[in-house]
Formats: structure tokens, C-alpha cells, sequence
């Protein structure tokens, strides 16, 4: 892809405004879907386990649960947000608009993941805003929550820009979220504690980035974790530059963008 005498981002700010656009227009769908999800599994397994489960002895399950909802939230939107638009824009053809644009790899970087967080961010502070009226919660330590939560949403809209210049067909891309990005959220302790599962699983949920993200995020409401927040912004961190890396990669080198 070319970049262009004015920058590196010249151009970010109108990819960004008209990425943002797309979903904010279908919000009901984009937005509100998903924090509607969310209330639905807080009812259900807040119901089920509230007086059965507690969690570092002294937090209720609904309260540990929260969280853990607010940032699955975060990640399956940004991820949805990059790779839907990407692969929507080579199916309909429409993305050979962007190709004769003399954007640079890193102004698309930027604005497709830039709308990713935004759009992660928007769905997670709508889910908090919904369920916090469900359960005692406060901020223990802040700035953990806005760490974890802006980096883990880059990373899944860096991902899902991995996903979508990867995918050429709907199919694909279900595959690549169903197969991938659904078990990794799901096991990476958003229902649990990983300090309650058998010694292997205990371990194979360490290999997993997503836990770190949610742990160090969880942090930030009650001021214990099952493992360092500096361990965990240690390897989420890395995760992102390697995944935001072969984004750049992809994208400068422009990998299936042109046929």
C-alpha cells in the first residue's frame, strides 16, 4: 500500500469518522444487541450461582461476574467491529474505493482499529452502566480498568483486521470468531475463577491472553486478581504489539486486498 508525502496518517481522521459512522448508524444493532446479551447472561447465571459461589472469599458472584461481562463485551465488539467491515467492503467490492486512496498502511491501521475501540469501548461502558445496578461494585483501582480495557480492545481490533484480510467469505470469518475468539473469551475466567478449576486447566488458562486482560481488568473493581497486574500488562502488551505487527504486516504488504 502507498503512503503519501502529508504522513504516515494522513487521511485517519475521515476513515476513522466513516468507520465509526458505520456502526454507529445500526447502533440498536451494534450497541444495544450486545449490552442486552450481556443483562441476559448476568440474570441467568447471577440467578443460578449468587448464593452458591463466592469468590476470594468475600466478593459475591454477581459482583465478580460483572466485570468479567464488561470486558467480553469490550473484546467480541472491537473484534467484530474491524473484521465485519473488511470482510463486508471485499464482498460488495466497494473496498477498491479505499485501495486508489493514497491512505498509508499505518492511516488504516489507525482508523479500523481506532473505530474497533471505539466501538468495544461504547458496548462495555453501556454493559457497565445496565449491570452495576445488580451488584455492589466500586473502583478499587482505577487505572487498571482503563489500561486493560483500551488495550484489549486494540488487540481484538487489530485481530479482527487480521481476520478480516484473511477471510474471504462470511463463512470464514464465522469460523475464524466461532472457532477462535469464542472459546478464548469463554475460558479466559469471565463466568470464573481460574483458582477453581483442576491444576491442567489452571495452566492451560495461563496460555491464554484473554485471561490475563480480564484479570487485570477485574482488578481494577476489587484490588485482588488471580495473578500480578504487571504480569498481566506485561503479556497483554506483548501480545498486542505482536498481533498490531502482522496487522501492519498484512496491510503494508497488502495481503489479499488486491485480486
Amino acid at each position: 500500500m502507498s503512503s503519501t508525502t502529508t504522513g504516515p496518517f494522513s487521511g485517519t481522521s475521515t476513515l476513522l469518522y466513516k468507520e465509526v459512522l458505520r456502526f454507529w448508524k445500526v447502533s440498536f444493532q451494534t450497541v444495544a444487541a450486545p449490552v442486552l446479551t450481556a443483562v441476559l447472561y448476568l440474570l441467568i447465571f447471577g440467578h443460578v450461582l449468587e448464593d452458591h459461589v463466592k469468590v476470594y472469599d468475600r466478593i459475591g458472584y454477581t459482583s465478580f461476574l460483572i466485570p468479567g461481562l464488561v470486558m467480553m463485551s469490550v473484546l467480541q465488539n472491537a473484534f467484530a467491529n474491524s473484521s465485519s467491515s473488511l470482510i463486508q467492503s471485499k464482498i460488495t467490492g466497494n473496498l477498491v474505493f479505499l485501495l486508489v486512496t493514497p491512505l498509508s498502511h499505518w492511516a488504516w491501521f489507525a482508523a479500523y482499529v481506532g473505530a474497533s475501540m471505539v466501538r468495544g469501548l461504547v458496548v462495555g461502558t453501556g454493559v457497565l452502566l445496565v449491570t452495576v445496578w445488580f451488584a455492589p461494585l466500586h473502583a478499587a483501582e482505577p487505572w487498571w480498568i482503563v489500561v486493560f480495557a483500551v488495550l484489549g480492545a486494540a488487540m481484538l481490533g487489530s485481530l479482527g483486521l487480521i481476520a478480516g484480510l484473511w477471510a474471504e467469505k462470511f463463512d470464514q470469518m464465522a469460523g475464524f470468531q466461532n472457532f477462535i475468539i469464542m472459546p478464548m473469551t469463554f475460558l479466559s475466567g469471565v463466568f470464573y475463577s481460574v483458582h477453581s478449576l483442576p491444576a491442567f486447566w489452571q495452566a492451560v488458562s495461563h496460555l491464554n491472553p484473554f485471561f490475563y486482560m480480564i484479570d487485570g481488568f477485574r482488578r481494577g473493581f476489587f484490588g485482588v486478581s488471580d495473578v500480578s497486574p504487571w504480569m498481566s500488562l506485561a503479556i497483554v502488551a506483548t501480545a498486542f504489539v505482536v498481533v498490531a505487527g502482522a496487522a501492519l504486516h498484512l496491510l503494508r504488504t497488502g495481503y489479499k486486498l488486491r485480486h
